[in-house]
């Protein structure tokens, strides 16, 4: 029984970057949670949305992920999508500062984000408008057949679009579920509530393409041998399907939770509102 446990909690390629990493997120959440008043739901958001990323890149479940179509769609939509929208919407962002030790933020944390590197890659990574084109561009290009041949054939490759799908789910999460209005927040409410129908499009679109293609799109796992005896236009049916029905859910989910957040702006005034120009009437002409 026990073996049977470890098996599945090993991971299929080990990584020091990842373990360290984790354990370091982890670390400083829980410091600040003892420093601050965090609510239980916020917590249970945070925690199952790390313990996905978890699952995700470093147990056994990763064979699955690299051996089977469907499986691999489940682990992009888990980094891309959900895993990162139930963290950010946790809102861990201050739970995260107050868990670093003070000194640390006096002397690297705020000299760094006052430095001209630091100010230049935010302006152009939380830029919204790069943000959106990037969260929808690394979709689309991990499913070119032979970029996802160059994945599956190369570690470091593997790993890049692996780390490339969390990184740009988060930035673009951030952004969508950002409580502040604008400024000092970078998008306006409107526009977080309709950005995540506009980037489901693209998405179902080529889930819709996928799904419903009559040859094999990715052979590489057959050569790579695959992880389940389906059938092969029935593992890719079923991978689509997963591009198309459930990240369009994931993502109208975001957007109500972004409209939510809108109703709470608008409801303590905080929303700027343009006055309406008064339409002036000409004065009577005097005999």
């Amino acid at each position: 029984m026990m073996a049977s446990v470890l098996k599945w909690i090993v991971p299929w390629e080990f990584s020091w970057v990842f373990l360290l990493s984790f354990i370091g997120f982890s670390v400083l959440y829980v410091r600040g949670c003892h420093r601050l008043h965090v609510s239980v739901g916020r917590r249970l958001s945070f925690w199952v949305g790390m313990a996905l990323i978890y699952v995700s890149l470093h147990t056994y479940l990763d064979y699955f992920f690299e051996h089977e179509f469907f499986m691999h769609r489940i682990q992009q939509i888990v980094l891309h999508h959900l895993a990162p929208l139930l963290i950010i919407a946790s809102y861990p962002g201050t739970v995260l500062h107050k868990g670093l030790p003070f000194r640390w933020r006096l002397r690297l944390l705020r000299p760094a984000r006052r430095s001209w590197p630091w100010r230049l890659a935010s302006a152009v990574w939380c830029n919204p408008a790069v943000a959106t084109v990037v969260f929808v561009a690394f979709i689309l290009m991990w499913l070119v057949p032979s970029m996802q041949t160059l994945a599956m054939l190369d570690w470091r490759i593997y790993r890049f679009m692996n780390w490339s799908m969390l990184a740009s789910g988060f930035t673009y999460w951030w952004l969508v579920l950002d409580h502040r209005p604008r400024p000092p927040g970078r998008m306006t409410p409107g526009i977080r509530v309709l950005s995540p129908g506009i980037t489901m499009t693209p998405q179902i679109l080529a889930g819709a393409i996928v799904t419903f293609s009559k040859h094999d799109l990715y052979p590489i796992f057959e050569i790579c041998g695959r992880a389940f005896t389906f059938n092969v236009l029935t593992a890719q049916l079923v991978g689509g399907v997963i591009m198309w029905v459930p990240a369009a859910l994931i993502e109208s989910a975001g957007g109500l939770l972004a409209m939510r957040q809108w109703l709470q702006l608008s409801r303590s005034g905080r929303i700027r509102r343009k006055p309406w120009p008064t339409r002036r009437t000409p004065a009577a002409a005097q005999p």
